[in-house]
């Protein structure tokens, strides 16, 4: 079984799809700031978050909940916004953005997680991080250029120096992470 929370207008087929308001396509409604989800342990193979982490109250707990839901070596797939980019800051719903290190806090095979692994019990090795860069983003677009996703790793540490001291540069990180039992 998949999950996608947070669907909204993006219904996807074979997914159940959850989102706070029973829209149309919207399999189950539930409000994720309300603890525990209504979802059975290690019932999904993948679950997708995608522009959903930054809306929640608490992450660790949303963290943790995925992590109790999802089946042991199941896929977490997230999109979220950047912290210093526009799309943190343009929403009035967003409550934070993220830094790609924040991700590393619940992988055990990351200096994070093993200098601090009484932040949490979830543990997900990261499969996929990638920089998502939008030039010009949101006053103009280039032609043929709109979105560019940065997955090398070499690439990824200039693009992330550079991201982190200039803002708008990274607009959004995508992350899989792999449930660890």
């Amino acid at each position: 079984m998949k999950l996608n929370l947070g669907a909204g207008n993006d219904i996807k087929k074979n997914y159940v799809n959850h989102d706070l308001v029973n829209l149309h396509g919207i399999d189950l409604v539930h409000d994720l700031n309300n603890y525990p989800w209504p979802m059975k342990d290690n019932a999904f193979d993948e679950i997708i978050a995608n522009d959903l982490l930054e809306h929640l109250d608490d992450f660790m707990k949303a963290m943790e909940e995925a992590h109790r839901i999802l089946k042991p070596g199941g896929l977490f797939k997230i999109r979220v916004p950047y912290w210093n980019s526009w799309c943190t800051h343009a929403d009035p719903t967003h409550k934070r953005g993220f830094h790609e290190l924040r991700f590393h806090f619940f992988d055990p095979n990351s200096s994070y997680c093993k200098e601090r692994p009484y932040y949490t019990h979830a543990r997900f090795h990261i499969s996929s991080e990638i920089f998502v860069l939008a030039p010009l983003s949101p006053y103009a677009s280039i032609p043929l250029l709109r979105i560019i996703k940065v997955k090398n790793k070499f690439l990824k540490k200039i693009v992330g120096l550079i991201g982190n001291t200039l803002s708008n540069i990274i607009i959004d990180l995508e992350m899989e992470l792999e449930k660890v039992s």
